[in-house]
C-alpha cells in the first residue's frame, strides 16, 4: 500500500506538470519515465532481495548515488554527516591533520595541515589512501573516510599511502590528535624581508594577517614573501579582505558564476591597500587549494605579486549546504571561482588541467618535499650555528623558499644601485 501511495504521489506530481508547455509537457514525460523506473526497480528490491531492505535505506542510497555522479565535492548528507561538517567548522576535532578529496575514485590527500600527526610523519599532497584499517578505500566518499580517519585523541589509526614514483605501498599507524588549526606565521627572514605562513582562510585569518603585517612592518619589513603551500582554503570572503590588503582602487579581485548568467557575483578589492606599494612573493604548491588559489591567481593576474612553486590542486568551485527536512542537508557546488583575467582554477578531471601555474616554476621532489614535511615548522629556520652543525646537516634546504629570499635580495640591491 504505501508502495502504491508513493507511486501515486509521484503521478501527481508529474499531471501538475502537463499543465505546462509543450516542452515542459515533454521533459515530464521523461521525468515520469525515469520516476517510474527508479519505483519499480525500488519494489523489485524490496520484494526479491536475498535480504529486507527498507524503503527510507533505499531511498538515501539512491540520493548519495545521484548526487555522487554530480563531481566529489557534492554530497547527501544524513543527519550525523552533516553534524560531522558543522564539527569540522569549528576548528577542533580529533584527527589526523589532513585534508582529503576524492580523485579518479579513491581518497586523495589535498594537504596536511602543519603542526599535526600527519604533517609530522611526511604524507604529502597527492598521496592516496588506498586502505584504512586493512579496508580499500576505493569507492568511498569523502564523509564515509572521515568517520573512519577520526576518533577519540590517544587512539590509532593504520592507513596505507600510494605515492607517485613509489613501487610499493606505505603503512603508517598514526595516533589522534585533538586538531586546533593555526592560521598564521610570521618571522622576519633577513634585516628587510618579512614571512608569512598563512595555512587557512578562517574567520580570524584577516585579523591576524593584518596583525603580522603591522608587526613585520615596525620591524622593518621591506618585501614579504607570503607562504600558501599546503593552504586547503577555507572561506571566500577571507581570501577577498586578505587581498585587499595589497590591491584596493575597486580592483576586480574575483568572481563567481553559476549555471544561470544572473548568477554572477563579484568581489571587489575597496579602498585603498594598506600594503598596495609592497614587494611580495607568493609561494604555492600542489597542496594549495581553493581560496589560497583566489589569492595567488588574482594576485598574478593583477601582476601585484610573482608566484613561485608548483601548479596549485585545482580547487575552483563553490558549494553551498543546503538544509533539508529531518536534519539532512545537500552540499551542492552551485558555482566556479574565476580570476580577475576571468579564467577558472578549477582542474578538469579527464584532461588534468586547472589549478595556478607559478610564474617561476620550480618542482621539488616527492622525497625531499616528504623531509621538508617532517622538519614541520623548523624547515623555515634559515639559520645556521655551529652548535647545530650535526643536526643541520641531517636537514634538507627549502628550495623555493630560499630562491625567493634570493629574488627580493637582488631586488632591493638592483632599487639601491639605482637611488645611488
Amino acid at each position: 500500500m504505501k508502495k502504491r501511495n508513493l507511486l501515486i504521489g509521484v503521478l501527481l506530481v508529474c499531471f501538475g506538470f502537463l499543465i505546462l508547455s509543450p516542452k515542459v509537457r515533454a521533459e515530464a514525460d521523461k521525468t515520469y519515465d525515469q520516476l517510474k523506473l527508479f519505483i519499480d526497480v525500488m519494489s523489485i528490491i524490496q520484494d526479491n532481495y536475498v535480504e529486507e531492505r527498507n524503503g527510507k535505506e533505499l531511498i538515501v542510497g539512491a540520493l548519495k548515488g545521484m548526487v555522487k555522479t554530480l563531481d566529489p565535492f557534492s554530497q547527501f548528507m544524513e543527519p550525523d554527516d552533516y553534524k560531522e561538517l558543522k564539527t569540522e567548522t569549528e576548528g577542533q576535532f580529533g584527527g589526523l591533520g589532513i585534508r582529503i578529496s576524492i580523485k579518479n575514485e579513491w581518497l586523495t590527500v589535498v594537504t596536511p595541515l602543519p603542526r599535526t600527526p600527519a604533517y609530522r610523519l611526511g604524507i604529502l599532497p597527492d598521496d592516496k589512501i588506498i586502505k584504512i584499517e586493512n579496508e580499500s578505500t576505493l569507492g568511498i566518499t569523502v564523509n564515509d573516510a572521515v568517520k573512519k580517519l577520526r576518533g577519540m585523541p590517544g587512539t590509532k589509526v593504520k592507513i596505507s599511502i600510494a605515492r607517485e614514483g613509489v613501487v610499493e605501498p606505505i603503512d603508517y599507524t598514526i595516533t589522534r590528535e585533538i586538531i586546533k588549526i593555526e592560521t598564521i606565521k610570521s618571522k622576519m627572514l633577513t634585516d628587510n624581508i618579512g614571512y608569512i605562513q598563512l595555512s587557512e582562510f578562517n574567520s580570524n585569518s584577516y585579523r591576524d594577517m593584518s596583525k603580522a603585517l603591522e608587526d613585520l612592518s615596525k620591524a622593518g619589513m621591506g618585501s614579504l614573501i607570503l607562504d600558501l603551500r599546503n593552504n586547503p582554503g577555507g572561506l571566500l570572503d577571507i581570501a577577498v579582505s586578505i587581498c585587499e590588503l595589497f590591491v584596493g582602487d575597486d580592483k576586480l579581485v574575483v568572481y563567481t558564476q553559476g549555471r544561470k548568467q544572473e548568477s554572477r557575483r563579484e568581489y571587489r578589492a575597496i579602498g585603498k591597500a594598506l600594503y598596495g606599494k609592497l614587494p611580495m612573493i607568493v609561494l604555492v604548491n600542489r597542496g594549495s587549494a581553493s581560496a589560497s588559489e583566489i589569492v595567488s591567481g588574482s594576485m598574478q593576474d593583477l601582476k601585484r605579486a610573482l608566484i613561485m612553486g608548483t601548479t596549485t590542486f585545482g580547487k575552483g568551485s563553490v558549494q553551498t549546504v543546503l538544509p533539508l527536512p529531518d536534519g539532512n542537508a545537500l552540499r551542492l557546488t552551485t558555482a566556479k571561482y574565476y580570476t580577475a583575467s576571468g579564467r577558472t582554477i578549477h582542474r578538469d578531471e579527464k584532461t588534468g588541467k586547472g589549478g595556478v601555474m607559478p610564474d617561476i616554476i620550480i618542482d621539488v621532489p616527492k622525497e625531499i618535499e616528504s623531509k621538508l614535511y617532517a622538519q614541520s615548522e623548523e624547515i623555515y629556520n634559515l639559520k645556521r650555528s655551529t652548535d647545530n652543525a650535526k643536526k643541520n646537516e641531517e636537514r634538507v634546504s627549502d628550495t623555493v623558499l630560499e630562491r625567493a629570499i634570493d629574488i627580493l635580495k637582488a631586488r632591493t640591491l638592483i632599487n639601491s644601485l639605482k637611488e645611488e
